[in-house]
């Protein structure tokens, strides 16, 4: 029998197939049990209009068959089946597609049937078999001949056919694994526990059963008794042959068949999630790209959030079939915490089927997911709130993060789902708070501290809370990042309590503050002096009612901020530093103190001054630079 040789350009595409195009061996199994699933559509839907065929839709079925003395993996399936002509056609030039010429002949004759599904598109997932074999042959007969064909190659040097006998039409493919090497075990390929573990993985939802034996214990009742009189047990290993796929995935039924409580139960099995999610999205779509969607808002933390493993991910498949575990382009990373599944036939698949040739189709249901995740929080915002709270605790951080990128694309779509914190014991969205506001509000006031106690206690919120208005208390840099991203709500500028002017002071005050500075000048710039250089100057406050002195900053930069970059990944952003500047009440007792002392002893106002900058900075949560001096002065008051 002659050996029949690829063509030249067929031979450079299998060396590059097999050696670039897929990036992972394992998925070999995938793309044969795929073209047999593809092979077996084709003969079901012949069937619907030809009776001769003979065979009703419980017929069909994939086998896999292990022979671990030989190194055989065998799939065989009882499809449509190959003449000589179309095994040569389609397996002797590579990248040639009987699967794809038939979706043209049935858009040829507007065939419309759902029940058809076929991704086998570019004709060459078949030579992914040479990846983990060093010699492949495939037995076919079509269906209606009488003969069947054995085609066999090793590779890239070329192929033989030649006529054989088949019982009945079908396909066999008997893959021979390589030895093992020391980049790869190939043998573990003919372990029935990892023909298992991929079926489950990658083909779980091929909607033809996949059978297979399985060797399991088995206990026996045997002729011999117990002392007693009772029956002995022994156990011996038994073979079954067993259907090791689903065949029909939860997500593809209806509403009423498989309840909200089943589709929970699954996710929990699924990510050994032992909390059931917070928030579950179904999804069947139909138009310009059709697809079901099962997703879940987990109800708690991945367990394994240090380990890098934190993202939730949601697995794309096509027909049944797996194509990308966990898909980074269907969400944006906002939403990245989403897990469950979504399933499309209208999907382009580029070459290898595990990426897509343009991701118009993937945009198109990114974005009808992403509004309907949105609208599911929104609806847990107003029906639950105690369980959205818990979610925003588990999950805000990501919907922060997508405010701040790309400066600020999302902020409008995002907005609605956070909350801040009011009181100790209160959280509300800035819609609820935008409803609350008088119309004397001219700002929306915010403190930010690196706790929500710190912040409530913060001096500077006590002139904005005595005039009736509600603040929003920040404990993280990354809040303050959020609202300088958004700017405004409802026009109204979001106003930091410590560092903007809160807008109170007519413009007479404005002037008599100004007046009141430039008196006090020289008794500033004595505080400052002998503060030194840890604040930039000193000044009056007109926020202050209650408190003495308060720290403040000027620029860019907040102490917030400051505490952030602190931890920063570079040695300059760990330099960066708030401006500070100490606030004064000058309506305050303390102040009248400073000032006598000023007047008539300056060694003592200087202490006062250290001292006033040391509470000023506990106030605002920064460590005093020098205990011991502080401790001093303070005891020298008594």
């Amino acid at each position: 029998m002659a050996k029949k040789q690829f063509k030249a350009e067929s031979k450079r595409l299998l060396d590059l197939m097999i050696n670039s195009i897929y990036t992972n061996k394992e998925i070999f199994l995938r793309e044969i049990i795929s073209n047999a699933s593809d092979a077996i559509d084709k003969l079901c839907y012949l069937s619907l209009t030809d009776d001769s065929v003979g065979l009703s839709r419980s017929d069909f079925r994939i086998d896999i068959l292990v022979d671990k003395n030989a190194r055989t993996i065998t799939v065989r399936d009882n499809g449509i089946g190959m003449t000589m002509a179309e095994a040569e056609a389609n397996l002797g030039v590579i990248a040639k597609s009987g699967t794809y010429q038939f979706r043209g002949e049935m858009d040829s004759e507007k065939a419309e049937n759902e029940d058809l599904s076929i991704i086998g598109q570019f004709g060459v997932g078949f030579y992914s078999a040479f990846m983990v074999s060093d010699e492949v042959t495939v037995i076919s007969r079509k269906y209606g001949e009488t003969e069947g064909v054995r085609w066999n190659s090793r590779g890239a040097d070329g192929y033989t056919v030649s006529a054989c006998e088949r019982e009945s039409a079908g396909t066999d493919v008997i893959m021979h694994i390589k030895e093992d090497s020391e980049e790869e075990i190939y043998g573990s390929y003919l372990e029935v526990w990892k023909i298992k573990a991929l079926v489950k993985k990658y083909s779980d939802y091929v909607r033809w059963p996949i059978h297979m034996d399985i060797e399991h214990q088995e206990r026996f009742e045997t002729e011999e008794k117990n002392d007693d009189g009772s029956p002995k047990y022994d156990y011996r290993m038994v073979t079954e042959n067993e259907i090791i796929n689903s065949m029909i995935p939860i997500w593809q039924r209806s509403k009423n068949e498989v309840t909200d409580d089943d589709c929970i139960a699954w996710y929990k099995e699924k990510n050994r999630d032992r909390k059931d999610p917070c928030a579950l999205v179904r999804v069947n779509a139909e138009g310009a790209v059709s697809y079901k969607a099962m997703l879940f808002i987990p109800g708690e933390q991945n367990e394994n959030i240090f380990a890098g493993d934190n993202k939730g991910g949601i697995t794309l498949y096509s027909s049944g079939v797996m194509i990308m575990e966990k898909c980074d382009k269907l969400v944006h990373e906002y939403f990245e915490f989403v897990k469950g599944v979504v399933d499309s036939p209208d999907l382009s698949l580029n070459i290898s089927r595990e990426l897509l040739q343009h991701d118009r189709q993937l945009r198109i249901i990114g974005q009808n997911l992403e509004k309907r995740i949105k609208g599911e929080l929104e609806k847990l915002m107003r029906e639950d709130r105690p369980k959205y709270e818990e979610f925003y605790k588990n999950f805000g951080v990501d919907l922060k993060c997508g405010i701040c990128d790309e400066y600020g694309r999302y902020k409008d779509f995002l907005k609605d789902l956070l909350l801040f914190w009011t009181a100790e014991d209160k959280q509300i969205s800035l819609k609820e708070y935008a409803e609350g506001m008088p119309e004397s509000q001219k700002a929306v006031y915010y403190a930010s501290a690196d706790t929500l106690k710190h912040a409530v206690a913060l001096p500077q919120c006590e002139e904005v809370r005595k005039r009736g208005y509600e603040l929003l208390y920040l404990t993280s840099p990354l809040d303050e990042m959020v609202l300088q991203n958004l700017r405004e709500l409802d026009g109204k500028r979001f106003c930091n309590v410590v560092t903007d002017d809160l807008g109170f002071e007519t413009e007479e005050e404005k002037k008599a503050a100004e007046e009141r500075d430039i008196e006090n000048r020289e008794l500033l710039d004595f505080v400052k002096e002998s503060v030194g250089e840890s604040i930039e100057k000193a000044k009056l406050s007109s926020k202050l009612s209650t408190r003495p002195c308060a720290l403040t900053t000027e620029g860019g930069i907040t102490l917030e901020m400051e505490r952030y970059f602190r931890n920063g990944p570079s040695e300059e952003m760990r330099k960066l530093r708030a401006t500070r500047v100490l606030e004064l009440n000058p309506e305050h007792r303390v102040f009248t103190v400073l000032k006598e002392a000023f007047e008539s002893d300056r060694e003592k106002a200087a202490k006062l001054a250290k001292i006033l900058n040391a509470l000023a900075e506990l106030n605002a949560g920064v460590d005093v630079e020098d205990t011991a001096e502080f401790t001093d002065l303070v005891s020298e008051l008594f």
